[in-house]
């Protein structure tokens, strides 16, 4: 298994000119972009081509697009916009190499119906699929561990992926996610390994389900969430490929970003490596 980062361990401490050079320091194979901050931070001083040079002259290497954000039951002006804003990150991708495209689905306290949502999902997800395909990116689709999210459960997010039914639409597993609202190990025994195409490592306090924020990770193997048995099914049905640890920890933001960079993929290995060979590049 390989280890990436994921930028959001360093949202408040950090960009991506020092996350790269941290990254790249302390041997971490890929990182995963954020497309909301610091894409557009790292643009208004650098090209796209310096990314792609820096890529290249190194040995980290993009991961994915994290994220396209509320992709699904938009009105007929927002559906324009994600396919826009989808269309833009493709040809960034191209240049830089990216595998995946991470979409989350919209966050609202409005009540839609169960079936609306399904198809609204499998609609946009074939439109985007068609659109990454001459571009060679893949589609990781991350269920949200909350409950005012559209589908907060892997068995949820798996029967979407699986009624799509294309090659580039798979699954992000995010152990927090996982845990948070009670997502099922046996349900993802069932799951194809082949379509889980990211796995997000990190670990919580112990608060109940339902309860569970992004502020409540803590650094892999420190918390409450069962990553053994989630990594044994994991290695069970075939996925090995990335580990890519992502935390939201305020504590962490007040850390150095080199210590929490360095300190993130120590924790990760000690998880990890029980479980799965680290390979290098």
């Amino acid at each position: 298994m390989k280890l990436c980062f994921n930028q959001a361990t360093t949202l408040e401490n950090s960009n991506l000119v020092k996350d790269l050079k941290h990254c790249e320091k302390h041997g971490y194979d890929y990182i995963e972009i954020r497309t909301m901050d610091k894409l557009p931070e790292y643009l208004e001083k650098h090209t796209i081509e310096e990314l792609a040079e820096f890529f290249n002259a190194n040995h980290i290497k993009p991961l994915a697009f994290n994220a396209l954000v509320f992709f699904n039951n938009r009105d007929e002006d927002g559906r324009k916009a994600i396919i826009a804003e989808f269309k833009n990150m493709m040809n960034m991708a191209e240049k830089l190499g990216v595998k995946y495209v991470v979409a989350v689905p919209l966050v609202t306290e409005a009540k839609i119906l169960k079936e609306d949502i399904k198809n609204s999902c499998v609609e946009v997800l074939a439109e985007l699929s068609e659109i990454a395909e001459p571009f060679g990116v893949k589609i990781a689709v991350e269920f949200v561990g909350h409950p005012h999210f559209f589908f907060f459960k892997q068995k949820t997010a798996y029967d979407i992926v699986e009624t799509v039914n294309r090659d580039n639409v798979g699954l992000v597993l995010d152990c927090f996610h996982f845990h948070a609202m009670g997502s099922s190990l046996e349900d993802l025994k069932k799951a194809d390994g082949a379509k889980i195409f990211i796995l997000h490592i990190d670990d919580t306090e112990d608060f109940p389900i339902g309860f569970l924020t992004d502020e409540d990770r803590v650094w892999p193997g420190h918390g409450a969430i069962d990553l053994d048995s989630i990594l044994t099914i994991l290695k069970g049905i075939g996925y090995s490929d990335v580990a890519s640890v992502e935390l939201f920890r305020p504590e962490y933001y007040e850390l150095d970003a080199e210590e929490a960079i360095k300190t993130a993929k120590e924790t990760t290995i000690q998880v990890i490596s029980k479980h799965f060979a680290l390979q290098n590049s």
